[in-house]
This record gives structure tokens, sequence and C-alpha cells, in this order.
């Protein structure tokens, strides 16, 4: 369950995350992160959280894309011949 809040933060507007029944295991995983990176468990889950939701667009901006019309055996011969 999640319960999400409007806050004001000096001039900008911040929600937070209330994350409830959080397995042992992923809390322990968080905080070995933290302990790791020297910073809070906050941080770290919203760190991962963060670029965990930045690949939600992914797929729309590989969409958008131009067809270049291009075979895809010669982008892998290509590439096969640049490993060489």
């Amino acid at each position: 369950m999640l319960a999400v809040r409007k806050l004001t933060s000096y001039a900008r507007q911040v929600r937070t995350l209330y994350l409830r029944n959080v397995p042992d295991e992923v809390m322990d995983r968080l905080e070995r992160m933290a302990r790791a990176s020297s910073m809070s468990v906050t941080a770290v889950a919203i760190r991962e959280l963060d670029a965990a939701t930045r690949r939600v667009d992914n797929a729309a901006l590989v969409a958008s894309l131009p067809d270049l019309d291009i075979p895809t055996e010669a982008i892998v011969k290509q590439v096969e011949s640049e490993r060489r």
C-alpha cells in the first residue's frame, strides 16, 4: 500500500512517498547499498527509483526515431567488422 502526500519545500513542490510492507530482503539490500554509498536508506531508495523510472519513456523514444531502412544484417556486419 502506498500513500503519496504533496508538500511544499522551499519554492518547489515535492511529494512524499510512504512504503509499507517492504520485504526484509529488500530492506537488507537497501541498507547495504546505503552503507556502501555513505548515504541514507531514503536517499538510496530515491536514487534507485529515479533510475528505474527513467526507463519508462524509452519505448516511446525509440518509436519516435526515424526509420532509416538499413537492413539488420548490414548493421551486424558493420559491428562485427569493427570488433576485429
